[in-house]
């Protein structure tokens, strides 16, 4: 008869047999070990067997000061401390821990049921607490709550993303109206979100190449009814279509002036709906959220998205109306939108909406003008309307192509997201928020375009007038592969300008970039991996358009 096994949790030291070594290392690496602090710790030995049998490495001590003697020794998974113990109790160790900076779960366990006392424990960040009487059996699924939770929660987001990714898959997306078109748009961002950390490969692969499919689709639709989209804008029509660039001041903005609330207006370049969602749960302290979308412009680039936004019109009307301040030939892309302040009074007068006390308008590149910002915004008090645009995501953006050390901390789009996370909530953007937060005003936060992470070149043929642009592209006689591109032959069906004879601009879709032959193969590796705007995608045209409004202002503010 064999011998039984030994439990993999009981470790026998044997030293003279390398093997049985190199095993219990292995074991005491990869055991769970809890650390017991309790002045009645040997009325808890039947509790700690059986933590033992479960598999579990226990040390137990009697008080909280070698509780923290113990953890600087040695490593714990998880510790287990009584509130009330001579000398250092529960609530003063946590402290300690706290002031040493030791972080590992704690859970609590008290005779005590005062809501004060359950808050400060919160406030010092337990994990889990239990009431006493406690029995051996509550203990160990507090335990296996710590242990476990982080396994359980990546099953069920695997099950819940099954789900979804089968509910998306049924969906016949040239029957989805721009409603449908939306909510996929934002279900799909919210998992770019959700699957940040995720440790199952395989699910962000098939995330990736959904997203990869959904462009395909959204691009057909692009091309099939935003023409007929940008008409009826063009006519003055608002049903049978979606919002456009050309509609956010008109429906975000004027009906508060109208009725007399403050506005405050911040524009975030460059701000994709996942990054939106990322910044999101840091402002639902501070403001009640109100959700909306809208469709950005053709090409999603600045000068187009943004002037649109600012003067309420389509560009093609924009150069009609104002061909002084249309900028669209500009060496310089900043030039193309100085004049966004003169364009918002235009619209604010043509809507009747233009306030007594003229708007204020800033325009933030800068740090320092970030800073000097935030130290004003009390005295914007006065002011019926206050514009804002930030221009730091399209700066990290498009600096992350030119820096290695950029590229290093944000190689994707999760990675991108964390390093936007990180700015936000040590910029004066989040200090302004928060200000705003304690204030009697409306705020509505919207982005003129979004991004896209560029993979595959697509050739371009054009004279040495061309634009530039990566994602867009405007000149003579251009041509490229129209499964690449959508090709604008006639500027005014996209009620774009149209300069003279031959002009036509192309799109790029989904993923695709534009190089020249010449030296194709160069700038196809240079600009590969860069995050870039002005063509045909989810992630460039479905935008947010939020409306905050403060949880608790101020009186007086």
């Amino acid at each position: 008869m064999a011998p039984a096994r030994r439990p993999p949790y009981i470790v026998a030291p044997i030293p003279d047999r390398a093997s049985r070594r190199s095993t219990r290392a292995t074991t005491i690496e990869t055991q769970r070990r809890i650390l017991w602090a309790d002045d009645e710790i040997d009325l808890l030995k039947p509790h700690i067997k059986f933590l033992e049998q479960k598999g579990y490495f226990v040390r137990a001590v009697p008080n909280g000061e070698d509780a923290l003697a113990a953890l600087e020794a040695e490593r714990f998974d998880v510790l287990l401390i009584d509130e009330m113990m001579p000398g250092l109790g529960g609530l003063e160790t946590l402290a300690q821990l706290k002031a040493r900076d030791l972080s590992l779960p704690v859970v609590l366990i008290t005779k005590s049921e005062e809501e004060t006392l359950m808050e400060e424990a919160i406030g010092k960040r337990i994990t889990d607490y239990l009431i006493k009487p406690v029995n051996p059996s509550q203990v160990f699924l507090a335990c296996k709550r710590v242990f476990d939770s982080q396994k359980l929660q990546d099953s069920q987001r695997a099950r819940d993303y099954v789900g979804e990714m089968q509910r998306w898959q049924m969906l016949d997306t040239r029957r989805l109206d721009w409603d449908g078109w939306v909510q996929l748009a934002v279900d799909v961002a919210r998992w770019d979100v959700g699957l940040d950390g995720a440790p199952e490969a395989g699910l962000q692969q098939a995330h990736g190449d959904f997203r990869k499919s959904l462009n395909i689709d959204f691009a057909r639709l692009i091309e099939e009814r935003y023409p007929g989209w940008v008409q009826r804008a063009h006519k003055g029509l608002t049903d049978a279509r979606p919002k456009l660039s050309s509609d956010v001041v008109r429906h975000a903005v004027v009906p508060h002036l109208k009725a007399g609330t403050r506005v405050v207006f911040i524009v975030i370049d460059c701000m994709r709906l996942d990054q939106w969602f990322t910044l999101e749960p840091l402002l639902e302290e501070w403001f009640e959220i109100q959700r909306d979308y809208y469709l950005s412009i053709l090409p999603t680039a600045t000068p187009y998205s943004r002037n649109s936004i600012f003067a309420g019109l389509l560009p093609a009307d924009l150069h009609k109306k104002h061909p002084d301040l249309w900028q669209e030939n500009s060496g310089d892309e900043r030039t193309r939108n100085r004049y966004e302040r003169q364009l918002l009074d235009f619209q604010l007068e043509r809507l009747g909406a233009m306030p007594a006390t003229p708007p204020k308008y800033l325009k933030i590149y800068e740090v320092e003008e970030a800073h000097n910002t935030r130290r004003q915004i009390g005295s914007f008090s006065g002011v019926p309307l206050t514009s804002m645009v930030f221009n730091f995501l399209d700066i990290l953006a498009h600096g992350r192509s030119e820096s290695e050390i950029l590229q290093e901390l944000a190689p994707d789009e999760a990675a991108f997201r964390a390093v936007m996370k990180a700015w936000f909530t040590h910029s004066p953007l989040y200090e302004i928020f928060q200000a705003l937060g304690t204030q009697d005003c409306t705020v509505v936060v919207t982005t003129d375009h979004g991004s896209v992470l560029g993979k595959r070149a697509a050739l371009v043929y054009g004279n040495r007038d061309t634009s530039t642009n990566l994602r867009y592209k405007y000149g003579i006689n251009l041509n490229t592969d129209s499964k690449q591109a959508i090709i604008v032959r006639k500027p005014m069906d996209y009620l774009l300008p149209d300069d003279g004879v031959n002009k036509n601009y192309v799109l790029a879709r989904e993923d695709y970039y534009f190089v020249y032959p010449t030296k194709f193969h160069e700038y196809e590796r240079q600009y590969r991996g860069s995050f870039q705007h002005g063509g045909v995608s989810v992630e460039e045209m479905i935008l947010p358009l939020m409306t905050l409004r403060p949880r608790a202002p101020r009186p007086g503010t």
